[in-house]
């Protein structure tokens, strides 16, 4: 069920105040969206509830910080994005390690990995070597789909900057996945 975002702008901003019902009941209610932003990265459902988990973690510890410059559902978004790319790299550090100095294949394997997961894993690999600013303006307009007047506000940056990072993190990208 969508919840209403009036509704969950109230529930933020009680959270944000320390009601704790409030914050459960936000909990709650975007964890289902959470996860679909999640397994927008991440191909396997485990990983993806992983992000999610870490998501509303980061949420329930940062929700005073939460200050109401943008939609809270952006900065949730924002959140959830960021938490499934750290994810990622963990896993990815992991199988590193584990496979002791065995360098990941280049493409992955298709008898294991879907095409779209595929291309996700291409597409964490491409905004991994990019730096921070330029991957995550990528990520929330190409991957999220925010406007560039929310990721403007979200990043507290001018909507000119926002355009110009998305401009050459996707010169960048078609760099590196071309």
């Amino acid at each position: 069920m969508e919840q209403n975002p009036a509704d969950l702008e109230a529930l933020a901003r009680a959270a944000a105040t320390g009601d704790e019902a409030a914050l459960n009941a936000l909990l709650s209610a975007v964890r289902p969206e959470v996860l679909r932003v999640c397994a927008r990265f991440l191909p396997y459902r485990e990983d993806a509830e992983e992000a999610c988990q870490d998501t509303l973690l980061a949420v329930a510890r940062g929700i005073a910080q939460f200050e109401g410059r943008s939609a809270f559902r952006t900065w949730l978004h924002r959140l959830a994005a960021n938490r499934a790319r750290s994810t990622y790299q963990v896993l990815r550090r992991r199988f590193v390690a584990e496979a002791a100095g065995v360098p990941l294949p280049d493409r992955p394997d298709p008898q294991r990995t879907s095409v779209v997961a595929g291309t996700r894993l291409d597409l964490l690999d491409a905004l991994d070597g990019l730096s921070p600013e330029y991957a995550e303006a990528a990520t929330l307009r190409d991957v999220l789909g925010l406007s560039y007047g929310e990721i403007a506000a979200l990043l507290d940056v001018p909507e000119g900057t926002v355009k110009s990072r998305i401009h050459e993190a996707r010169r960048r990208l078609r760099e590196r996945l071309g």
